[in-house]
Order: structure tokens, then C-alpha cells, then sequence
């Protein structure tokens, strides 16, 4: 019998699959199409899931050997410029990667660490035992599970075959529209900004915001630039076209923007969405079969926290699924997996739509938005957004375990990167005198000097437990890990 089966290999179950296979469990993906995806989705990562890969080993795979994450100056919220450059602890990081290429990326880990990825391979049933699923294939024979996760997208099948409910909400009084475009290279300024004659420039990688929709212009380094709009009560019908994305570009901003085909190696993107969802599951799981990324929850992509929020899903039940499997598993522990991912998805949720609500037409948001722009010139409302938007305000109820940095994500520390690509809980000790006692076998321990207090951090980064003695260690120990 099969240990995990994963429905989809997007990113978020290839990320999964890695977590599993470093913790020694060798999981099974399903994916139903044959190919990998060519359609251009994602532009990049945003968020804590940057310095997450890094701390896997898996951010230099995307950029070039030898180099570390930097976080953002400036980023957006709301079709505003947020300024990050002057706060004293800027946590948003960006990653400006393709999604197929970190799908491209995943894949090729998950197979170096023995994951048998299965294309082709469409679930229609599943057969829900004591001690076991069963998953029904079509034209294909059944694979018997210990548990299945359902990472297959937001139309999730093994929701649906789950009985799990995906209440939200959802509208449709808008539409937007993305293309790959290209435009005459005088057009661009030096900080990659877009002049529009007769408007203006529209600024690079930013929402921009007029009484009549939404705009924003992204010249991707090495890539054909897009153009994305936004409008409200604007019917379309048809295939989706670059005259249509040119009208729509000259009802936003009240000028023409002289768009032309793209002319570098595709595939390209055109694309037209009405309306949008925001739903999160009733639960994560339901007996031996659980949610992930899209499949639990669905949001806005205004501000690109998709994958943040799901890559970092698969990190937080990596773990947990593991020692479940392995019989490792503290009393309780796959089920913190939903009680500490659910709320971060409400977070998301929830800026998201306000995000969304910031950016509509009308007098009575522009008023807001006049508010709004008042709070951003204060310092520690740009740090606020900053940890909502990436993730880095999310604490974990630790137990027992107190202290300022119980429950926090750790921060990076000399060495930490190279210490924690093999995904177990670590201890770090700057005096290296501290003792696990029986849980020695499943925690690594680095002597840090430096540290005024020592540290455990649980496989996901988390840190549940520090001091300067043994007191309390055990017990955090207890709560995470099975000893022996």
C-alpha cells in the first residue's frame, strides 16, 4: 500500500512531495494531464515563501548559484506604492520566477528525492476506509492509500469526493484582461515605468488606480511585458484579443497605450476572467484525506500571495503528514495542520478583498483611498501591511512553551540556511549544553554562538520552544515529537 497519494502536481503538491520525501515518506503524485502546463500563470513568488526556499536549498535553482534572498523596497497594496525601504525590519521578499519554471523546478527535486510522479493520471472516486483510501482512476486501476491530499486547484475533485463544503463568496460585475504585449522601447523609462501620451507613466509592477478601472504594467526582465486591466460593468463576449485589451487599456486611462503583439518565444498569454472567488474550505481535513493550496482555498491574486500561502501550506503538513505516517506523530499533531493553515488563509482572504474593494471606481472610494493614503505615510502601518502581505505576521500556538519568539517564524540566522534543507526540527544552542534527552533521534543540534538564547525550531521553521536551560525543553519537545 501506498503511503500518500497526492492529487496534483502543481506546485503545491510537488512542494508536498518534497517535504514527505526528505522526512523519508516516498509519496505517489497524481496529476490527470499528461504534459506539464504551458499556460502562463503566476508571475512570481511573494512573501515568506522565498526565504522558505532558500531555506530548502531551492532559491538558487531559480536564480543563480551562491545567492540569497533580498527583501523588496517597494511593493503595492491596494493600486498604492507601498515604500518598504526604510523600515527597520522589511520582511516582503520577491521572487520574479515563471510558475511553470518552479513547477519545472519542484518537479525536478521531487524526482531527485525518489517521488514517482504519475502523469495522466485522473481521479474520479474515492473509497474511504478505517485505515486506508482507496483512489478510483479513470481507464486506469485503483490505488490503495494510507491517506490521499487533494492539491488539484480550486474546482478540487477530492474536495468534491470528500463531502467537504467550500463556502465563500463570489462576484461577478467585473472583468479583467492580461496580455503579453510589446511596445516601443522609448516608451520605457529607465526604472522600467510606461509613458502613455496624453495620461502619463504608469508605474512598473504596480496597481494603478483611475475613477474609470484598474491598470498595471509589468516589463518582466528577459520576458514580454503585460499589461493587465480591470473593469466594472463592462460586458465582453468572444475570444479574448489585443484589441480588446487596447480598448479596454484606453477606457481605464482615458488614452490610447500603443500595445503590439509580443514578439519574444511564447507560449503568450491573453486572457480574460469575470468576476472572482473567495472561498476557503469548511475544513482542511476530513479522516484520511486532506486539502492543500488552491484546493483549500481560493482569493483575489491582487498582490500575488497564491502560492505563499499554499507553498507554505505544504511546508506546515510536510511534517506533520510524516510522522503520522511513520508513526512519529505527537498526539494531535495532523491537526494543527488545520488549525494553524486556516486562519492564514482567512488573513489572505481577508486583504485581499479589502485590496480589491481599495482599487473599485467611485467617489466614495476615492475617499477612502484619500484616508487610506494618509495612514501609509506612517512607518508602522507600512510594517503592518508588510507582514500581512508576506505571511510574516502568522504566529503558531506553542503550548506550554512562552518567551518573545515562541511561535514565530525564525529569523535568518548565520548558518540557519544550511542547517535546515534536510526539513527536521532543529536545535539550536549557542552554549552546547543543552540535552534532548529521547528525542535525540528525530532533532538535529547546531551549536550557534552568538544566540543569547537557544532555540527549537520545528522542520517548517516555527519556533516552539527557547530558554537557556533544559527547563521546558522536553515538555516542547513532547508536544511536537514523539520521543524514541
Amino acid at each position: 500500500m501506498i503511503e500518500v497519494v497526492i492529487a496534483g502536481a502543481g506546485p503545491n503538491g510537488l512542494m508536498l512531495a518534497c517535504e514527505l520525501a526528505l522526512a523519508g515518506v516516498r509519496p505517489v503524485v497524481l496529476e490527470r494531464f499528461a504534459e506539464p502546463h504551458d499556460a502562463q500563470r503566476a508571475n512570481g513568488l511573494v512573501g515568506q515563501v522565498v526565504r522558505m526556499l532558500d531555506r530548502r536549498g531551492l532559491y538558487e535553482r531559480l536564480t543563480e548559484p551562491g545567492t540569497a534572498p533580498e527583501p523588496a523596497p517597494r511593493f503595492t497594496f491596494g493600486a498604492f506604492p507601498l515604500h518598504l525601504s526604510d523600515l527597520p525590519d522589511n520582511p516582503l521578499y520577491t521572487l520574479l520566477v515563471p510558475q511553470r519554471r518552479i513547477e519545472s523546478m519542484l518537479a525536478e527535486r521531487a524526482a531527485e528525492l525518489g517521488v514517482d510522479i504519475r502523469r495522466g493520471h485522473e481521479v474520479v472516486g474515492l473509497a474511504r476506509g478505517e485505515k486506508s483510501v482507496t483512489v478510483e482512476l479513470r481507464e486506469q486501476e485503483p490505488i490503495e492509500a494510507e491517506f490521499v491530499v487533494g492539491a488539484d486547484g480550486g474546482r478540487s475533485v477530492v474536495r468534491k469526493l470528500a463531502g467537504i463544503a467550500f463556502p465563500g463568496v463570489t462576484t461577478d460585475d467585473s472583468v479583467s484582461r492580461t496580455g503579453h504585449v510589446s511596445v516601443d522601447p522609448d516608451a520605457i523609462g529607465a526604472d522600467g515605468g510606461l509613458t502613455v501620451p496624453g495620461f502619463g507613466v504608469i508605474p512598473p509592477f504596480q496597481h494603478l488606480r483611475t475613477e474609470h478601472g484598474l491598470i498595471s504594467w509589468a516589463p518582466f526582465p528577459g520576458r514580454d511585458p503585460g499589461l493587465s486591466t480591470v473593469e466594472w460593468g463592462q460586458p465582453a463576449e468572444g475570444e479574448a484579443s489585443l484589441d480588446e485589451l487596447r480598448a479596454s487599456a484606453r477606457r481605464v486611462l482615458g488614452a490610447d497605450v500603443a500595445l503590439s503583439p509580443p514578439t519574444g518565444p511564447g507560449p503568450h498569454l491573453m486572457r480574460r476572467l469575470f468576476g472572482g472567488n473567495t472561498r476557503i474550505a469548511e475544513r482542511y481535513r476530513a479522516g484520511r484525506v486532506l486539502l492543500l493550496g488552491d484546493a483549500a482555498h481560493v482569493h483575489s491574486a491582487i498582490g500575488g500571495p497564491g502560492l505563499n500561502l499554499g507553498l507554505q501550506d505544504a511546508v506546515n503538513l510536510g511534517w506533520k503528514l510524516a510522522a503520522e505516517v511513520r508513526g512519529h506523530a505527537a498526539e494531535g499533531l495532523l491537526d494543527t495542520y488545520e488549525s494553524e493553515r486556516h486562519p492564514a488563509a482567512r488573513r489572505v482572504a481577508m486583504h485581499t478583498q479589502a485590496q480589491s474593494l481599495l482599487t473599485r471606481p467611485g467617489g466614495d472610494v476615492t475617499a477612502l483611498r484619500e484616508l487610506f493614503g494618509e495612514l501609509l505615510g506612517q512607518p508602522t502601518t507600512r510594517q503592518h501591511i508588510a507582514g500581512l502581505l508576506s505571511g510574516a505576521d502568522i504566529t503558531y500556538a506553542m503550548g506550554p512553551a512562552t518567551g518573545p519568539l515562541v511561535g514565530h517564524w525564525a529569523p535568518d540566522l548565520p548558518g540557519l540556511r544550511d542547517l535546515t534543507r534536510t526539513a527536521r526540527p532543529l536545535l539550536l544552542d549557542p552554549t552546547g549544553t543543552l540535552d534532548p534527552g529521547p528525542w535525540s533521534p528525530h532533532v538535529d543540534t547546531a551549536t550557534v554562538p552568538g544566540l543569547d538564547t537557544a532555540l527549537l525550531l520545528r522542520p517548517d521553521c516555527y519556533i516552539a520552544w527557547q530558554g537557556t536551560t533544559n527547563d521546558g525543553l522536553h515538555e516542547a519537545l513532547g508536544t511536537w515529537f514523539r520521543a524514541g
